[in-house]
């Protein structure tokens, strides 16, 4: 399989690139930035910005699943939603897995993770709000895509090769956490684009 990976720098872009690697899949490696060399002779690296549709249509050319992981820059959170939609128009019908965030998930106590304090505290409320708007952008764009939520904490650790997969809950652990490693989030989202299921959001976790 082909695989554009946009926003590959980032903490969960790049576990995509090497989890898609590992499986034998070709990928292409977009950075905003001067793109690194080609760290693996199954990447191409390009340099793109996710809101230039003319150019991304070119960069998609030929791809068979697209992985949104861009992330704004502190205090550029109201830009998801042009940039979603941008991403989404550039894509011209391929499938497009967006990593976005636990925001519009359903909390176990009732309403929205984003209103949950035990899940997001008010210095996360900013860009928790943003994966909301993010959320409802992919739902009023028609082309092909599926939303990805992580649960509440995301950060880079071991890949145990192991997860839960939910709806639109975000899922706990025992002890009330929900958490999944950055390594476990990729395996998630490969497992998505090489068998995909029928839900247009779902949510992984521990």
């Amino acid at each position: 399989m082909k695989i554009t990976v946009v926003g590959a720098s980032g903490m969960a872009g790049s576990r995509v690139v090497t989890e898609a690697l590992v499986r034998g899949h070709h990928v292409t490696a977009v950075f905003r930035g001067d793109p690194p060399e080609a760290p693996h002779p199954d990447v191409d690296v390009v340099r793109g910005d996710a809101t230039d549709i003319d150019h991304m249509r070119g960069v998609f050319a030929g791809t068979d699943a697209i992985v949104s992981a861009t992330r704004p820059a502190p205090g550029a959170e109201d830009t998801v939603a042009a940039t979603i939609s941008a991403l989404l128009d550039a894509a011209g019908g391929t499938r497009v897995l967006v990593i976005g965030g636990a925001g519009p998930l359903r909390s176990p106590s009732g309403g929205l993770v984003i209103d949950d304090p035990a899940f997001v505290p008010p210095e996360w409320r900013t860009i928790a709000s943003a994966s909301t708007t993010q959320l409802r952008a992919c739902e009023a764009h028609p082309g092909d895509w599926v939303y990805l939520s992580p649960p509440a904490i995301l950060e880079p650790g071991p890949r145990t090769g192991s997860y839960r997969r939910g709806t639109t809950t975000i899922l706990t652990a025992a002890d009330g956490s929900s958490r999944i490693s950055a390594e476990d989030l990729a395996i998630a989202v490969v497992d998505e684009l090489e068998r995909p299921r029928r839900e247009k959001h779902f949510t992984v976790g521990y």
